[in-house]
């Protein structure tokens, strides 16, 4: 009798081992899974900045392509495929996730997303308009909402 008790405890101790190691293994098991999810995630995001320097190159021949058609006559056939092709670049751009950063007149100044470049006094009777935008002197960039470049400014002292 007491060899059969003895067996039973064994055969107890060995099934409760035995449920302890599955739920080690179930608890690894849903930690791999959990660990690739992240990962997957991390080179999602990796991915989506990776081209991230190009396209910071882009945008400066962006701006010699638009300077270029700047200095050119409007009825001139070089400017109108110069700019064909500036919105074909931005087209392009558009498509990995390069969004022009707006710097509209009048608006507020933010440090994250403008660039002061200068300031200036606001025209007589507009006095109060401190840290206004004044005017947009370069286009500003931004990269999946991450700011690329920021737009240049002149703003109201």
């Amino acid at each position: 009798m007491d060899d059969i008790k003895q067996e039973i405890t064994e055969a107890e101790k060995a099934k409760k081992q035995c449920e302890e190691y599955l739920a080690g293994w179930k608890r690894a098991q849903a930690d791999l899974v959990n660990y690739r999810k992240d990962e997957q995630a991390r080179f999602g995001e990796f991915a989506k900045f990776a081209q991230e320097a190009i396209l910071k190159d882009l945008v400066t021949v962006m701006d010699s392509i638009a300077l270029a058609a700047a200095s050119i006559p409007d009825n001139d056939p070089a400017h109108k495929g110069l700019v064909m092709i500036k919105g074909q670049f931005e087209s392009l751009m558009g498509k990995y996730g390069l969004e022009i950063v707006s710097a509209k007149v009048g608006s507020g100044f933010n440090p994250s997303i403008h660039e002061a470049v200068s300031s200036m006094k606001p025209p007589e009777g507009e006095e109060g308009k401190s840290d206004t935008i004044a005017e947009e002197v370069g286009k500003g960039y931004a990269l999946h909402g991450k700011t690329l470049r920021p737009a240049r400014v002149k703003i109201f002292e």
